[in-house]
């Protein structure tokens, strides 16, 4: 069984990415790591865990080495907020850290899962139904990193032969962790209100739609993506992915369902506000669903209902 690492396992994906890499292929062969100390919680239960720094080469390589890594999972990076605050650093981890990456797999061979994000689309992207392959000038660091990190893997895979895949993820919604920095975190943080307090204030516009998906399927799509037959791949380092499409209206009226008396009310965020505007309305999917079989399981109602069920667990008890 080769033998897989996770950088960024105490963000988003990372966490979950973990548990489920563990209960498919042995927690003795998933290896986790972040760049903060505290790398091992109750989220990464049995896992081996190191401290890593993915802007630093040797790092990385002493611990492919050392475990005999044949899948690197690269999730280290700043969201789209906290990048447009902090723009070097986003250029240092997103890129540099991808660089290194990609240098230590090109060097002990091992594949590579890089994931991307509406974020690599502008304002000049058409919005609706957005295709495969089309315009991408993002006008954010974050953007800017993902399109750069794109043709990164495209040109380790063509020229060094380095078995890289990718997604564009949307908007990820989870129960599990909080919150990172996004600029789809009120889909995030409107459930946990709802629970606590029956309101929230949203940072973006009624009407504001965004690509999202549940995080189970976010898992399911890059473990799907890894294990695919690769001579069926055509567009190897950006499928776009996508599950539901919503604003905030929609997305109280849906908890409304569920918690009657819930409100929501508003007040922008314009540097989050600008970000979600330069970003799609809806995806184009279909290459994901022709080339490797990419299916969603969870729609708008079918979330809310699992949030809001372990949201209570998780929060009330």
């Amino acid at each position: 069984m080769n033998k897989v690492l996770i950088t960024g396992s105490l963000g988003q994906i990372g966490s979950e990415l973990a548990n489920a890499l563990s209960e498919r292929y042995g927690v003795d062969n998933v290896i986790v790591s972040d760049v903060r100390a505290k790398t091992c919680d109750d989220q990464i239960s049995g896992c081996e865990c190191a401290v890593l720094d993915v802007t630093d080469p040797a790092q990385i390589a002493s611990l492919v080495k050392k475990h005999n890594i044949k899948i690197i999972y690269h999730l280290a990076a700043l969201l789209s907020a906290v990048a447009e605050a902090k723009p070097q650093t986003a250029w240092n981890v997103n890129i540099n850290g991808l660089y290194n990456i990609l240098e230590v797999a090109r060097e002990f061979g091992c594949a590579v899962f890089t994931p991307s994000s509406i974020g690599a689309f502008g304002l000049s992207t058409p919005h609706d139904k957005t295709p495969q392959e089309t315009i991408q000038r993002p006008n954010t660091m974050y953007g800017v990193t993902k399109v750069a990190g794109e043709l990164l893997c495209d040109y380790y895979h063509k020229r060094f032969g380095v078995d890289t895949r990718g997604l564009r993820y949307p908007g990820i919604i989870s129960y599990k962790t909080l919150p990172g920095g996004g600029t789809t975190d009120y889909a995030v943080e409107i459930y946990y209100e709802a629970i606590k307090s029956k309101k929230y204030t949203c940072f973006l516009k009624p009407g504001t739609y965004l690509d999202m998906m549940y995080m189970p399927d976010a898992i399911k799509a890059a473990i799907n993506l890894m294990e695919a037959d690769q001579k069926k791949l055509i567009h190897r380092n950006a499928f776009n992915v996508t599950a539901m499409s919503f604003e905030p209206d929609m997305l109280a009226a849906s908890i409304r369902k569920k918690i009657p008396d819930f409100r929501i009310d508003y007040k922008i965020d314009p540097v989050r506000q600008g970000i979600a505007e330069s970003w799609p309305n809806s995806m184009d999917d279909s290459a994901a669903r022709e080339e490797w079989g990419w299916q969603p399981e969870y729609d708008l109602e079918k979330m809310t209902e699992d949030m809001l069920t372990h949201l209570r667990e998780k929060l009330v008890g």
